[in-house]
C-alpha cells in the first residue's frame, strides 16, 4: 500500500492522460448508441412503409378484381399500332405542301421578297439546291395517298421529301441572314425605294391613282434586281387595285366615284 501512494505521488499527473482516454471511450460508446439506435427507427420505418405498401396492393387487386390474363390483354392493347401505307403517305403529303406553304409565302409576296431578295435567286446556291429538291419531291409524290407504292418507292418518296424540308430550311435561313449583303449600295437604296413605294402602293387609304404611280415605281426599282414571278405580280396588282369602301356621307362630299385604273406592266419599249 505504500508503494501505491509512492508511484500514485509520483506520478500523478498520469491522471490526466488518462481520464481524457476515458472521456473519448464514453463519447465514442455514446455515438455508437445513437447510431444503432437510429438505424433500429429507419428499419422500423422501412418495415412500416412496406407493410402499408402491401396492403394498399392487396386493397386495389380486391378492388379491381380483374385477372391478370385481362390486364396483360389490356397492356397489349396499348401498344401503338404501326401507320398503314396510306397514312404514311398522307403523313409525307402534309409534311411537303407545308415546305410549299412556307415557300409561297415568299413567291407570292413582294414585300418578303424585298426584304430577303436570296429566296428568289436561283443563282444562289443554297437556294438553287432547295429549287432542286422541290422539283424531285414533286416528280417522286404520288397522285393520291391510296395509291399502292413498293417500300422502295415509298422510302425513295419519304427521302425526297426529307431532303426538301431541309434543303429549304438551309436556304431560308442563310436568306434571312445575308439579305440585301450581296447588293451594291446603289442597289441597295433602290431596294429601299421599291420598299418604301410598297407601302403606298397597297395603301387603302391612298388614291387609284397613287397607288397605280407607286406600283409602277415598284417594278422600275425591282427591275434587274429581283425577278418577280407571275403568281407575285397578279398578288400585287390584286391588292393596289383594291378601292376604298364607299359610304353615303362619303360619296356625297366626293362625288362621283373615279373609274378604277388599269394595271399596266413596266413599258416593255423601256426595259422596266
Amino acid at each position: 500500500m505504500h508503494d501505491f501512494w509512492n508511484f500514485a505521488g509520483s506520478y500523478w499527473w498520469l491522471v490526466f492522460p488518462l481520464m481524457g482516454v476515458a472521456g473519448g471511450f464514453a463519447r465514442s460508446w455514446e455515438r455508437n448508441s445513437r447510431l444503432r439506435h437510429q438505424r433500429r427507427l429507419e428499419v422500423m420505418h422501412a418495415k412500416a412503409e412496406i407493410r402499408t405498401a402491401e396492403a394498399e396492393a392487396r386493397a386495389v387487386q380486391r378492388g379491381r378484381g380483374a385477372p391478370r390474363i385481362a390486364a396483360s390483354a389490356a397492356s397489349a392493347d396499348d401498344v401503338p399500332r404501326a401507320p398503314t401505307p396510306q397514312e404514311q403517305l398522307q403523313k409525307l403529303f402534309d409534311a411537303q405542301d407545308a415546305v410549299t406553304k412556307r415557300w409561297l409565302e415568299y413567291e407570292l409576296d413582294v414585300a418578303k421578297l424585298i426584304a430577303f431578295p436570296a429566296m428568289s435567286d436561283g443563282r444562289q446556291p443554297l437556294t438553287a439546291a432547295f429549287l432542286r429538291a422541290k422539283k424531285v419531291a414533286d416528280r417522286l409524290r404520288p397522285v393520291s395517298p391510296k395509291v399502292k407504292l413498293t417500300k422502295e418507292q415509298l422510302d425513295e418518296y419519304r427521302n425526297a421529301v426529307t431532303d426538301y424540308e431541309v434543303a429549304f430550311d438551309v436556304a431560308e435561313r442563310d436568306a434571312r441572314r445575308i439579305r440585301d449583303s450581296s447588293f451594291t449600295e446603289s442597289e441597295r437604296k433602290r431596294l429601299d425605294t421599291a420598299k418604301q413605294l410598297l407601302t403606298v402602293a397597297i395603301d387603302e387609304a391612298a388614291t387609284p391613282a397613287e397607288r397605280q404611280v407607286a406600283y409602277k415605281r415598284v417594278r422600275e426599282e425591282l427591275d434587274g434586281l429581283i425577278s418577280l414571278s407571275d403568281g407575285a405580280v397578279e398578288v400585287l396588282e390584286k391588292k393596289v387595285a383594291l378601292q376604298l369602301p364607299a359610304t353615303a356621307h362619303g360619296d356625297a362630299a366626293r362625288g362621283p366615284v373615279a373609274e378604277p385604273v388599269r394595271l399596266r406592266p413596266p413599258d416593255a419599249a423601256s426595259g422596266r
